[in-house]
């Protein structure tokens, strides 16, 4: 390790990555004085995301944990309900569920894709049959850093339970699988700008969907349910959830560099995956028909070995090198920890959780800061 010098600068995990045009959404704004929520910004950023990812409708918000607060109320869920999540996920998956005062059912991982496996999913819905157990209300499948869930078969086993799909793509935006972009899979879709997602407006997020009446009704909630009165009457509780003008500026600058911010991630996984030939970890997977936005590397490192993810983290920090664990599952949170876990066997999230960690994965990282890092976790392994 002699030879390798701490990083002037820090390397992030994945970092906002500008590029120019976003700064001359923003001054138009200012130009224009739409310097409050709505305005051109949010207008031509939900048409040109809604075009992108190939559903009818967008609509902009402060965030993707707000699109799926309401894509949980768009189902319908009161106290008490079940909704069904992924367990190896952000919290911001599974807290709107309880936003409702709904009731999560966290589905273990399958090791293909990390993501909900479609056979506990089937054993979820036997359990809850609405017999002894009552009827989900609705399903919340994540796409873990950004790699598709095996989403025709989970989309599969909701149609024929007649039950709502919400998919969480926040960090799978532009992913494909089986050549469909990700945030189209289920009735309501979500994603997330936050900054260190592939394209980012600093924070933000959208709700995606075909249904346009599902759309019209987030807008609503989403500016305070104001009736169109000239005077401020309310019949529905709202919130104050839609983006701003000066964000959306952002994120239609960062759309033009979408696929560029792909290409990148992609060429970071293939390093990585390269560079750790003969070195006891396995990259985070995926499935043939899928492609992954690659927004975060990751790997688990093989079973029986002495270095654990928690060695590499902190050896990496040495260098001012960013590294995470992989999100702690759900059902192992102190504040889910009386909430139903439903797994085949071997539970699968704990395990990845337990082995895994998330590499460096910034878009700007160059291929010798890239190595650098190779090297680091190589060392560790003699």
């Amino acid at each position: 390790m002699a030879n390798i010098t701490k990083f002037e600068k820090r390397l992030y995990l994945s970092s906002p990555t500008m590029h120019g045009e976003e700064q001359q959404y923003v001054q138009e704004a200012f130009d224009t004085n739409w310097i409050a929520p709505l305005g051109k910004n949010v207008d031509e950023f939900e048409k040109t995301v809604a075009t992108y990812v190939g559903v009818q409708e967008a609509a902009a918000l402060t965030a993707g944990t707000a699109a799926l607060h309401l894509a949980v109320k768009l189902a319908g869920v009161r106290p008490g309900d079940i909704v069904l999540c992924s367990d190896l996920t952000f919290a911001a998956t599974v807290n709107p569920v309880s936003y409702e005062g709904g009731i999560q059912v966290f589905i273990d991982s399958e090791r293909d894709t990390w993501n909900m496996d479609p056979q506990a999913l089937e054993v979820a819905f036997e359990k809850y049959d609405g017999k002894k157990y009552p009827k989900p209300k609705a399903v919340i499948v994540a796409n873990l850093y950004g790699t598709p869930a095996k989403l025709d078969e989970i989309r599969a086993i909701c149609d024929a339970h007649d039950t709502i799909l919400i998919e969480d793509a926040a960090e799978s935006l532009g992913a494909t699988y089986k050549g469909q972009q990700t945030g189209t899979f289920g009735i309501w879709n979500a994603i997330s700008f936050n900054g260190n997602k592939i394209i980012t407006t600093s924070g933000g997020g959208m709700f995606l969907s075909d249904d346009v009446e599902a759309v019209k009704k987030v807008r609503f909630w989403a500016t305070q349910a104001r009736e169109p009165f000239p005077y401020y009457e309310h019949k529905e509780i709202g919130y104050n959830y839609r983006m701003s003008n000066i964000v959306a500026g952002i994120g239609r600058g960062q759309m033009h560099h979408i696929d560029e911010h792909i290409a990148q991630k992609r060429a970071i996984y293939k390093r990585y995956k390269e560079g750790f030939t003969g070195v006891p970890v396995e990259m985070n997977p995926y499935v043939p028909c899928s492609e992954p936005n690659f927004w975060l590397s990751c790997f688990t490192i093989n079973k029986g070995q002495a270095v654990t993810p928690d060695d590499i983290r902190l050896e990496l920090a040495k260098y001012n090198i960013e590294s995470r664990p992989i999100w702690k599952p759900m059902h192992l949170q102190p504040v889910y920890v009386a909430n139903d876990f439903i797994t085949l066997d071997d539970p699968v999230g704990e395990d990845v959780f337990a082995r895994g960690l998330c590499l460096p994965s910034d878009n700007k990282m160059t291929k010798e800061q890239q190595s650098r890092v190779v090297d680091i976790i190589k060392g560790l392994f003699k």
